[in-house]
């Protein structure tokens, strides 16, 4: 997709003029020094997008989540993690919240670095879903987004990934 992009850009043709400004954006990925670009990476593709912690009670969903990302991912749907301390239940450093979620658990999907997810200083990909369904009340709220870039539906940290809801859930988003 990126060479993709820059053969697009170099040529002038903007491949993502339809991507909302909102996911116009970079981040870092956990423990890493590559970045990932939402309108490159994830524009037109539904997501799974859910605020972590390292150390709180509901961390053992990342075990979770990696199953719905194997399950769902060759449909299309891109889980990314957001690793947050706005609960204060984030890990010390980077390296060790790198060591909960890949060592750990095994996560395999998108972990980005610690950032803000609520407030006057959340990132800007949780200040819209915050705009569209609401700020995260813990760690572990997941929002489902559609391929336009809409929320579709949000679940709390008290709803497992392998609740029947929730897969019932992203099983319409995937439609």
């Amino acid at each position: 997709m990126r060479i993709f992009a820059f053969i697009a850009l170099f040529i002038g043709v903007n491949t993502f003029a339809s991507c909302p400004e909102w996911l116009d954006t970079s981040m870092r990925k956990l423990h890493s020094q590559e970045t990932i670009n939402f309108c490159e990476d994830y524009w037109g593709k539904p997501m799974l997008i859910v605020n972590t912690a390292s150390h709180c009670g509901f961390t053992k969903q990342l075990k979770g989540l990696e199953e719905i990302h194997n399950k769902y991912k060759e449909q299309g749907l891109a889980v990314i993690g957001f690793a947050s301390d706005d609960f204060w239940q984030g890990a010390e450093t980077e390296a060790e919240a790198a060591d909960i979620c890949y060592v750990n658990y095994g996560v395999t999907f998108t972990m980005l670095a610690q950032s803000s997810v609520r407030g006057r200083n959340a990132n800007k990909i949780f200040t819209k879903l915050a705009e569209q369904a609401g700020s995260p009340s813990w760690n572990f709220n997941k929002y489902l987004v559609k391929k336009d870039g809409d929320v579709t539906a949000r679940f709390g940290s008290r709803t497992e990934p392998d609740s029947a809801k929730f897969t019932s859930a992203i099983e319409l988003l995937l439609r």
